[in-house]
Protein backbone atom coordinates (compact mmCIF):
# COMPACT_ATOMS: atom_id res chain seq x y z
CA UNK A 1 0.00 0.00 0.00
CA UNK A 2 1.46 3.12 -1.34
CA UNK A 3 -0.76 6.16 0.30
CA UNK A 4 -1.60 8.82 -2.31
CA UNK A 5 -0.99 12.34 -1.67
CA UNK A 6 -2.44 15.03 -3.55
CA UNK A 7 0.19 17.48 -5.65
CA UNK A 8 0.29 19.39 -8.50
CA UNK A 9 2.37 17.85 -11.77
CA UNK A 10 5.78 18.98 -12.06
CA UNK A 11 6.07 22.11 -14.30
CA UNK A 12 9.22 20.93 -16.24
CA UNK A 13 10.88 17.28 -16.55
CA UNK A 14 14.12 18.57 -16.67
CA UNK A 15 15.66 19.77 -13.26
CA UNK A 16 16.93 23.22 -12.36
CA UNK A 17 19.88 24.26 -10.47
CA UNK A 18 19.00 26.36 -7.29
CA UNK A 19 21.05 27.29 -4.59
CA UNK A 20 19.39 29.32 -2.26
CA UNK A 21 20.96 32.51 -0.44
CA UNK A 22 21.03 31.04 2.85
CA UNK A 23 22.02 27.39 4.06
CA UNK A 24 21.46 25.84 7.65
CA UNK A 25 23.78 22.97 8.97
CA UNK A 26 21.60 21.29 11.41
CA UNK A 27 21.86 17.75 12.58
CA UNK A 28 19.38 15.08 11.61
CA UNK A 29 16.79 15.11 14.41
CA UNK A 30 16.84 12.97 17.19
CA UNK A 31 20.94 13.36 17.00
CA UNK A 32 23.24 14.99 19.08
CA UNK A 33 26.76 16.52 17.74
CA UNK A 34 29.31 17.63 20.15
CA UNK A 35 31.15 19.84 17.92
CA UNK A 36 34.32 22.61 18.08
CA UNK A 37 33.48 25.35 15.31
CA UNK A 38 36.32 26.05 13.29
CA UNK A 39 35.16 29.49 12.18
CA UNK A 40 33.75 32.45 13.50
CA UNK A 41 30.97 34.92 12.97
CA UNK A 42 31.13 36.68 9.86
CA UNK A 43 34.18 34.70 8.33
CA UNK A 44 34.19 34.11 4.16
CA UNK A 45 33.84 30.85 3.37
CA UNK A 46 34.68 29.10 0.17
CA UNK A 47 32.64 25.66 -0.96
CA UNK A 48 33.50 22.82 1.13
CA UNK A 49 35.46 24.43 3.44
CA UNK A 50 35.69 23.24 7.06
CA UNK A 51 32.64 25.00 9.30
CA UNK A 52 33.29 22.60 12.44
CA UNK A 53 34.57 19.00 13.68
CA UNK A 54 33.36 16.66 16.23
CA UNK A 55 34.87 17.31 19.76
CA UNK A 56 35.83 13.62 20.03
CA UNK A 57 36.92 12.67 16.09
CA UNK A 58 38.56 16.36 15.10
CA UNK A 59 39.40 14.59 11.63
CA UNK A 60 35.35 14.56 10.98
CA UNK A 61 34.36 17.48 9.42
CA UNK A 62 31.34 19.31 8.42
CA UNK A 63 31.93 21.51 5.59
CA UNK A 64 30.25 24.67 3.63
CA UNK A 65 27.73 23.22 1.54
CA UNK A 66 28.31 26.89 -0.64
CA UNK A 67 30.76 29.25 -0.89
CA UNK A 68 29.35 32.56 1.48
CA UNK A 69 29.77 34.37 4.83
CA UNK A 70 29.09 32.72 8.01
CA UNK A 71 26.01 34.70 9.43
CA UNK A 72 25.43 32.42 12.63
CA UNK A 73 27.10 29.47 14.96
CA UNK A 74 24.51 28.49 17.44
CA UNK A 75 25.60 25.64 20.04
CA UNK A 76 23.08 24.40 22.46
CA UNK A 77 24.99 23.54 26.55
CA UNK A 78 27.98 21.20 26.10
CA UNK A 79 29.07 22.23 22.59
CA UNK A 80 25.93 20.77 21.01
CA UNK A 81 25.55 21.85 17.90
CA UNK A 82 22.20 23.27 17.39
CA UNK A 83 22.60 25.55 13.51
CA UNK A 84 25.30 26.99 11.32
CA UNK A 85 23.94 29.81 8.92
CA UNK A 86 25.74 30.71 5.60
CA UNK A 87 24.30 33.62 3.77
CA UNK A 88 26.11 33.42 -0.03
CA UNK A 89 28.47 35.38 -1.70
CA UNK A 90 31.22 35.13 -4.22
CA UNK A 91 34.36 34.58 -2.45
CA UNK A 92 36.80 32.27 -4.87
CA UNK A 93 37.83 29.17 -5.18
CA UNK A 94 36.12 25.31 -4.45
CA UNK A 95 38.25 23.79 -1.88
CA UNK A 96 40.06 21.26 -3.40
CA UNK A 97 41.39 17.68 -1.77
CA UNK A 98 44.66 15.52 -2.58
CA UNK A 99 42.44 12.36 -3.33
CA UNK A 100 44.91 10.77 -5.71
CA UNK A 101 46.51 9.59 -2.93
CA UNK A 102 42.83 7.77 -1.75
CA UNK A 103 44.21 4.06 -2.23
CA UNK A 104 44.12 2.78 0.89
CA UNK A 105 41.71 2.30 3.96
CA UNK A 106 43.40 4.44 5.82
CA UNK A 107 43.91 7.62 3.34
CA UNK A 108 40.42 6.77 2.19
CA UNK A 109 38.98 7.77 5.56
CA UNK A 110 40.60 10.60 6.44
CA UNK A 111 39.42 11.93 2.78
CA UNK A 112 36.07 11.27 3.11
CA UNK A 113 36.31 13.16 7.18
CA UNK A 114 38.34 15.75 5.55
CA UNK A 115 35.87 16.57 2.74
CA UNK A 116 32.83 16.07 4.49
CA UNK A 117 31.53 13.07 3.10
CA UNK A 118 31.42 11.16 6.60
CA UNK A 119 28.55 12.58 7.84
CA UNK A 120 26.59 11.28 4.52
CA UNK A 121 26.98 7.69 6.01
CA UNK A 122 24.18 6.67 8.34
CA UNK A 123 24.67 3.85 10.43
CA UNK A 124 22.66 0.72 11.83
CA UNK A 125 21.55 0.24 14.82
CA UNK A 126 20.63 3.41 16.32
CA UNK A 127 21.50 5.71 13.78
CA UNK A 128 24.01 8.71 13.58
CA UNK A 129 27.24 8.44 11.49
CA UNK A 130 29.18 6.32 11.68
CA UNK A 131 32.52 6.44 14.19
CA UNK A 132 35.46 7.84 12.53
CA UNK A 133 37.18 4.12 13.02
CA UNK A 134 34.33 1.97 12.77
CA UNK A 135 34.12 -0.87 10.20
CA UNK A 136 30.30 -2.28 9.09
CA UNK A 137 29.47 -5.85 8.41
CA UNK A 138 27.96 -4.35 5.24
CA UNK A 139 26.98 -1.37 3.55
CA UNK A 140 23.31 -0.76 1.69
CA UNK A 141 23.75 1.67 -1.44
CA UNK A 142 20.34 3.20 -1.94
CA UNK A 143 19.23 3.69 -5.31
CA UNK A 144 15.66 3.16 -4.46
CA UNK A 145 13.06 5.14 -2.91
CA UNK A 146 9.64 4.63 -2.73
CA UNK A 147 8.37 7.40 -0.58
CA UNK A 148 5.42 9.70 -1.68
CA UNK A 149 6.93 12.19 -4.28
CA UNK A 150 10.10 11.00 -4.08
CA UNK A 151 12.73 11.85 -6.91
CA UNK A 152 14.02 8.87 -9.06
CA UNK A 153 17.98 8.00 -7.34
CA UNK A 154 18.35 7.00 -11.22
CA UNK A 155 17.70 10.58 -12.61
CA UNK A 156 20.55 12.02 -9.98
CA UNK A 157 22.86 9.29 -11.75
CA UNK A 158 22.12 10.37 -15.15
CA UNK A 159 25.53 10.39 -16.71
CA UNK A 160 27.32 9.70 -13.33
CA UNK A 161 28.11 6.16 -14.12
CA UNK A 162 31.46 6.29 -14.22
CA UNK A 163 31.46 8.09 -10.77
CA UNK A 164 29.12 5.93 -9.18
CA UNK A 165 31.21 3.20 -10.04
CA UNK A 166 34.44 4.76 -8.28
CA UNK A 167 32.46 5.65 -5.44
CA UNK A 168 31.39 2.01 -5.37
CA UNK A 169 34.64 0.36 -5.41
CA UNK A 170 36.60 2.79 -2.65
CA UNK A 171 33.03 1.92 -0.58
CA UNK A 172 34.64 -1.91 -0.91
CA UNK A 173 37.76 -0.81 0.62
CA UNK A 174 35.46 0.18 4.31
CA UNK A 175 33.43 -2.98 4.35
CA UNK A 176 34.92 -7.02 5.07
CA UNK A 177 31.46 -7.83 3.79
CA UNK A 178 29.20 -6.82 0.47
CA UNK A 179 28.05 -3.60 -0.51
CA UNK A 180 24.33 -4.12 -1.83
CA UNK A 181 23.13 -1.93 -4.48
CA UNK A 182 19.42 -1.38 -4.05
CA UNK A 183 17.51 -0.59 -7.19
CA UNK A 184 14.80 -0.98 -8.71
CA UNK A 185 14.34 -2.40 -11.93
CA UNK A 186 16.26 -1.75 -14.85
CA UNK A 187 19.45 -1.30 -16.30
CA UNK A 188 22.28 -2.20 -14.37
CA UNK A 189 23.91 1.18 -12.68
CA UNK A 190 27.08 0.37 -13.04
CA UNK A 191 29.42 -2.06 -14.51
CA UNK A 192 30.41 -5.13 -12.41
CA UNK A 193 32.78 -4.53 -9.37
CA UNK A 194 34.19 -7.45 -7.33
CA UNK A 195 32.26 -7.60 -3.76
CA UNK A 196 29.01 -5.26 -4.99
CA UNK A 197 25.86 -6.83 -5.01
CA UNK A 198 23.17 -5.52 -7.03
CA UNK A 199 19.60 -6.00 -5.35
CA UNK A 200 16.37 -5.17 -7.03
CA UNK A 201 13.54 -3.95 -4.52
CA UNK A 202 9.88 -3.67 -5.66
CA UNK A 203 8.08 -0.34 -5.94
CA UNK A 204 5.61 -0.08 -3.48
CA UNK A 205 6.77 1.54 -0.56
CA UNK A 206 8.37 0.77 2.05
CA UNK A 207 10.37 -1.65 -0.22
CA UNK A 208 12.54 0.95 -1.15
CA UNK A 209 13.22 1.79 2.60
CA UNK A 210 17.02 1.60 3.66
CA UNK A 211 15.93 -0.38 6.62
CA UNK A 212 13.85 -2.96 5.44
CA UNK A 213 16.70 -3.89 3.03
CA UNK A 214 19.44 -3.46 5.62
CA UNK A 215 16.97 -6.31 7.79
CA UNK A 216 16.44 -8.75 4.04
CA UNK A 217 20.13 -8.25 2.95
CA UNK A 218 22.46 -7.95 6.13
CA UNK A 219 20.30 -7.58 9.35
CA UNK A 220 22.38 -5.25 12.03
CA UNK A 221 23.43 -5.94 15.57
CA UNK A 222 25.14 -3.76 18.32
CA UNK A 223 28.51 -5.62 17.34
CA UNK A 224 27.90 -5.67 13.67
CA UNK A 225 26.77 -2.12 12.45
CA UNK A 226 25.54 -1.86 8.64
CA UNK A 227 25.97 1.24 7.15
CA UNK A 228 23.49 3.12 4.28
CA UNK A 229 24.02 5.90 1.84
CA UNK A 230 22.57 7.47 -1.17
CA UNK A 231 23.31 6.23 -4.30
CA UNK A 232 23.92 9.58 -5.45
CA UNK A 233 26.28 10.73 -2.23
CA UNK A 234 28.28 7.78 -3.71
CA UNK A 235 28.44 9.19 -7.16
CA UNK A 236 30.09 12.88 -5.57
CA UNK A 237 32.22 10.19 -3.70
CA UNK A 238 33.37 9.16 -6.84
CA UNK A 239 33.47 12.81 -8.20
CA UNK A 240 35.98 13.66 -5.54
CA UNK A 241 37.93 10.89 -6.04
CA UNK A 242 38.62 12.07 -9.91
CA UNK A 243 38.96 15.49 -9.48
CA UNK A 244 39.11 16.56 -5.94
CA UNK A 245 36.38 18.66 -5.19
CA UNK A 246 33.20 17.06 -3.94
CA UNK A 247 29.72 18.74 -5.46
CA UNK A 248 27.37 19.99 -3.04
CA UNK A 249 23.88 19.85 -4.84
CA UNK A 250 21.30 16.79 -4.55
CA UNK A 251 18.39 16.44 -6.29
CA UNK A 252 15.26 17.41 -4.74
CA UNK A 253 11.82 16.87 -5.19
CA UNK A 254 9.07 19.71 -4.10
CA UNK A 255 5.82 18.55 -3.94
CA UNK A 256 2.76 18.68 -2.08
CA UNK A 257 -1.16 20.11 -1.81
CA UNK A 258 0.35 23.69 -0.62
CA UNK A 259 1.79 24.45 -4.39
CA UNK A 260 0.67 25.85 -7.47
CA UNK A 261 3.04 23.46 -8.83
CA UNK A 262 5.70 21.22 -8.09
CA UNK A 263 9.37 21.09 -9.47
CA UNK A 264 12.69 19.21 -9.35
CA UNK A 265 15.66 21.33 -8.67
CA UNK A 266 19.86 20.62 -7.96
CA UNK A 267 20.20 22.60 -4.77
CA UNK A 268 22.69 22.20 -1.61
CA UNK A 269 22.33 20.32 1.72
CA UNK A 270 20.79 22.96 3.94
CA UNK A 271 18.83 24.84 1.47
CA UNK A 272 16.09 27.45 2.91
CA UNK A 273 12.81 25.93 2.36
CA UNK A 274 11.48 29.28 1.92
CA UNK A 275 13.43 30.03 -0.79
CA UNK A 276 12.76 27.15 -2.49
CA UNK A 277 8.75 27.07 -2.48
CA UNK A 278 8.15 30.47 -2.23
CA UNK A 279 6.87 31.58 -5.91
CA UNK A 280 4.78 28.22 -6.05
CA UNK A 281 2.85 28.09 -2.96
CA UNK A 282 -0.64 28.45 -2.62
CA UNK A 283 -2.47 31.83 -1.12
CA UNK A 284 -3.07 30.95 2.70
CA UNK A 285 -1.34 29.46 5.85
CA UNK A 286 1.11 26.20 4.92
CA UNK A 287 3.76 24.28 6.23
CA UNK A 288 6.50 22.88 4.86
CA UNK A 289 7.93 19.68 5.70
CA UNK A 290 11.78 18.28 4.99
CA UNK A 291 11.20 14.90 3.94
CA UNK A 292 8.38 13.61 2.80
CA UNK A 293 4.67 13.75 3.46
CA UNK A 294 5.25 10.05 5.57
CA UNK A 295 8.54 11.27 7.36
CA UNK A 296 9.12 14.76 7.22
CA UNK A 297 8.92 16.92 9.55
CA UNK A 298 8.60 21.24 9.91
CA UNK A 299 11.98 23.16 9.30
CA UNK A 300 13.48 26.15 7.54
CA UNK A 301 16.09 24.33 6.63
CA UNK A 302 17.04 20.72 4.46
CA UNK A 303 18.06 18.00 6.54
CA UNK A 304 21.40 16.66 6.07
CA UNK A 305 19.77 13.32 4.23
CA UNK A 306 16.55 14.76 2.74
CA UNK A 307 15.61 14.91 -0.92
CA UNK A 308 12.74 16.01 -0.68
CA UNK A 309 10.51 19.42 0.17
CA UNK A 310 6.54 18.70 0.96
CA UNK A 311 4.15 21.37 1.42
CA UNK A 312 0.96 21.35 2.65
CA UNK A 313 -2.18 23.24 3.97
CA UNK A 314 -1.81 23.85 7.43
CA UNK A 315 -4.45 22.47 9.63
CA UNK A 316 -7.21 25.14 10.77
CA UNK A 317 -7.81 24.72 14.68
CA UNK A 318 -11.17 22.95 15.27
CA UNK A 319 -13.63 22.93 17.16
CA UNK A 320 -12.92 20.86 20.47
CA UNK A 321 -13.98 17.51 20.10
CA UNK A 322 -17.27 15.73 22.18
CA UNK A 323 -15.84 14.64 25.72
CA UNK A 324 -17.08 10.75 24.44
CA UNK A 325 -14.76 11.03 21.89
CA UNK A 326 -12.26 12.70 23.97
CA UNK A 327 -12.21 9.79 25.93
CA UNK A 328 -11.71 6.95 23.94
CA UNK A 329 -8.96 8.63 21.51
CA UNK A 330 -6.79 10.35 24.49
CA UNK A 331 -6.94 7.13 26.34
CA UNK A 332 -4.08 6.74 28.93
CA UNK A 333 -4.02 3.61 27.41
CA UNK A 334 -2.41 2.07 24.49
CA UNK A 335 -4.82 1.70 21.41
CA UNK A 336 -5.24 -1.79 20.12
CA UNK A 337 -3.43 -2.23 16.92
CA UNK A 338 -5.80 -4.15 14.56
CA UNK A 339 -4.27 -6.66 12.44
CA UNK A 340 -4.61 -5.48 8.72
CA UNK A 341 -3.47 -6.10 5.22
CA UNK A 342 -2.75 -2.52 4.76
CA UNK A 343 -0.75 -2.88 8.15
CA UNK A 344 1.37 -6.10 6.85
CA UNK A 345 1.90 -4.35 3.67
CA UNK A 346 3.19 -1.28 5.98
CA UNK A 347 6.18 -3.35 7.22
CA UNK A 348 6.92 -4.43 3.24
CA UNK A 349 6.68 -8.38 4.69
CA UNK A 350 9.84 -8.23 6.03
CA UNK A 351 8.71 -8.20 9.54
CA UNK A 352 5.71 -9.39 10.90
CA UNK A 353 4.17 -6.31 11.39
CA UNK A 354 1.35 -7.07 14.34
CA UNK A 355 4.32 -8.91 16.54
CA UNK A 356 6.46 -6.27 16.41
CA UNK A 357 4.21 -3.56 16.84
CA UNK A 358 3.14 -5.19 19.71
CA UNK A 359 6.71 -5.45 20.77
CA UNK A 360 7.64 -2.03 20.60
CA UNK A 361 4.35 -1.32 22.25
CA UNK A 362 4.57 -3.10 25.00
CA UNK A 363 8.43 -1.78 25.56
CA UNK A 364 9.43 -5.57 25.07
CA UNK A 365 13.56 -4.78 23.95
CA UNK A 366 14.14 -8.55 23.88
CA UNK A 367 11.39 -9.52 21.45
CA UNK A 368 12.19 -6.78 19.52
CA UNK A 369 15.22 -7.51 18.90
CA UNK A 370 14.73 -10.58 17.90
CA UNK A 371 12.19 -9.57 15.23
CA UNK A 372 14.91 -7.04 13.91
CA UNK A 373 14.29 -3.14 15.57
CA UNK A 374 18.10 -2.82 15.38
CA UNK A 375 17.88 -2.61 11.79
CA UNK A 376 15.18 0.02 11.35
CA UNK A 377 15.06 3.97 12.34
CA UNK A 378 12.16 6.18 13.17
CA UNK A 379 11.58 7.09 8.83
CA UNK A 380 11.06 3.24 8.33
CA UNK A 381 7.81 3.50 10.39
CA UNK A 382 6.58 6.17 8.69
CA UNK A 383 4.04 4.30 6.40
CA UNK A 384 2.82 2.09 9.25
CA UNK A 385 2.39 5.37 11.53
CA UNK A 386 0.22 6.82 8.74
CA UNK A 387 -1.45 3.37 8.81
CA UNK A 388 -2.54 3.02 12.34
CA UNK A 389 -3.99 6.74 12.01
CA UNK A 390 -0.61 8.39 13.47
CA UNK A 391 -2.19 7.79 16.94
CA UNK A 392 0.20 4.84 18.14
CA UNK A 393 3.20 6.96 17.41
CA UNK A 394 5.52 4.49 16.53
CA UNK A 395 8.26 6.55 15.49
CA UNK A 396 8.42 7.55 19.04
CA UNK A 397 8.67 4.21 20.56
CA UNK A 398 11.36 3.23 18.24
CA UNK A 399 13.56 6.32 19.46
CA UNK A 400 13.01 5.49 23.09
CA UNK A 401 13.20 1.49 22.37
CA UNK A 402 16.75 2.29 20.50
CA UNK A 403 18.14 4.62 23.50
CA UNK A 404 17.59 2.06 25.69
CA UNK A 405 19.33 -0.70 23.92
CA UNK A 406 22.14 1.56 23.59
CA UNK A 407 22.21 2.16 27.05
CA UNK A 408 22.16 -1.41 28.41
CA UNK A 409 23.99 -2.93 25.27
CA UNK A 410 26.10 -0.56 23.49
CA UNK A 411 29.78 -0.48 24.35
Amino acid sequence: MTPQFPSPPLDAADPEKMITQEAGIRTSVGQTLRISPLVAQDDLVAQGAPLACLRDAPDVQFVAPMAGRVARISLQPGRKLSEIVLFAETVGDVVEHASKSATSVTTLRKLMQAAGVWPWLRRRPFGGMPGAAERPAAIIVMAADTRPFAPDPRLALAGRQAAFGRGLQALTLLTDGAVFVCHARGAPLSDPIEGVQSIDTGVRHPQGSAGFCIHTLAPASVDTPVWDIHAEDVAALGDLLDSGVLPMTRLVRIAGAGLRSSRLVHTQAGADLRELTQRITTPGAHMALSGSPLDGHEAHWLAPRHRQVTVLPRPRNGAAPHWFKAALTQSALPKPVIPTAALTQAFGGAVPAVAFVRALSAGDDEMAIKLGVLSLLEEDLGLADYVLGGGADLAALLRGMLDRIRKELAP
